[in-house]
């Protein structure tokens, strides 16, 4: 299976490098640093540079920009790459509505595929 679909089936694997996206606490950083963290994040997202504040945002474990950074992606009509995202924020509404939605196309998938046999 290619890279890019495994990380489709697994929102622990990176989909760019070797960046660690589990929900489990890293080394612990002062707030001071975190601070540093999400202020740099803030301005590499604001300048386009996404991917590189992304893994700011998940060093700083900092909500706010893994939720702007799952929007970008939706925008970018990235869905599984926006689901990763809201799921390790955590943004359960997302989460919950995105779920809905690929449940959605996969029961359209089976209906098609039951309509095909007959």
């Amino acid at each position: 299976m290619p890279r890019d679909r495994a990380s489709a089936f697994r929102p622990d694997l990176a989909s760019a490098g070797f960046i660690k996206t589990s929900r489990a606490n890293g080394p612990s950083i002062s707030s001071q640093q975190r601070s540093a963290l999400v202020r740099k994040g803030n301005e590499l997202f604001n300048a386009g540079q996404v991917e590189q504040a992304k893994r700011v945002f998940l060093t700083a474990h900092y909500t706010d920009g893994l939720v702007r950074i799952g929007k970008y992606y939706e925008e970018k009509n990235m869905p599984l790459e926006a689901f990763r995202m809201y799921w390790l924020a955590p943004e359960q509404r997302k989460v919950d509505y995105m779920v809905e939605q690929m449940a959605g196309v996969i029961r359209e998938w089976l209906h098609d595929d039951e309509t095909e046999v007959r």
